[in-house]
């Protein structure tokens, strides 16, 4: 098969899978929770590679790890969030990797071959930045790492990491659609917020801007200055 057809392939395979899942699945942690509700101690065991496989498939993973917190709660819950994303992750990154990384090698330009030295001298921060930067494309980034050179271990580590803060606040959202005002809803608001601050930063800087402290230096050295700065002499 030549290397357009294999990435063609890879694409159209991905395509018809989220386009299956679209039209079939609701866009509802409620339906993905009764899809393993009732199995008991099997629950965990069996929403994790369903979590995984709905994830490839681009089902929104806030509604995932809302579910996760409709079934087990936010203290297991989370941990299910989290191994069911890094798996999802994985997946979505092997795909990627055996499906078309070769191919994509032969056909890449300038420009893409600049896109992938970038994530691959990066490595950990860049996948870690990724995950946490906000409205961060979560699936995109599992198959766009899986056409780079980027180890497996490294994509896999910094995804555990990246994701576990969001995945423990929509995990306690979602067991807690009822009660918004309670300790485990406002903590899981606050990270959400500390995500947001935090990954607006890290794409300020990422974008080549000062960060804010030495901007705030730059301010208070001025200041300093003018304040040093002999008055002018009467006229």
């Amino acid at each position: 098969m030549s290397h357009r057809l294999r990435l063609a392939a890879l694409a159209l395979g991905v395509g018809a899978l989220a386009a299956v899942v679209f039209l079939t699945v609701s866009r509802s942690p409620e339906q993905v929770r009764d899809l393993v509700d009732g199995t008991g101690a099997w629950a965990p065991l069996l929403f994790i590679p369903l979590s995984a496989a709905l994830s490839c498939a681009f089902f929104p993973g806030q509604l995932l790890a809302g579910a996760s917190g409709l079934l087990f709660g936010t203290a297991a819950g989370t941990p299910i969030s989290i191994v069911a994303g890094t798996l999802a992750a994985t997946i979505a990154f092997s795909i990627s990797r055996h499906g078309g990384r070769s191919a994509l090698d032969e056909l890449s330009g300038p420009r893409i071959r600049v896109w992938q030295d970038r994530i691959e001298r990066g490595g950990f921060l860049a996948v870690l930045y990724a995950r946490i930067a906000p409205i961060s494309p979560f699936v995109w980034i599992n198959y766009a790492s899986g056409l780079t050179r980027l180890p497996l271990r490294t994509f896999v580590a910094a995804t555990a990491i990246g994701i576990s803060p969001r995945a423990f606040a929509y995990t306690a959202l979602g067991g807690h659609l009822d009660d918004l005002g309670s300790p485990e809803a406002i903590a899981a608001f606050a990270v959400l917020v500390v995500m947001g601050l935090g990954g607006g930063l890290l794409a300020w800087n990422g974008a080549g801007r000062p960060s804010p402290r030495a901007v705030w230096r730059a301010l208070w050295r001025r200041r300093s200055a003018r304040d040093r700065e002999p008055d002018a002499p009467n006229a």
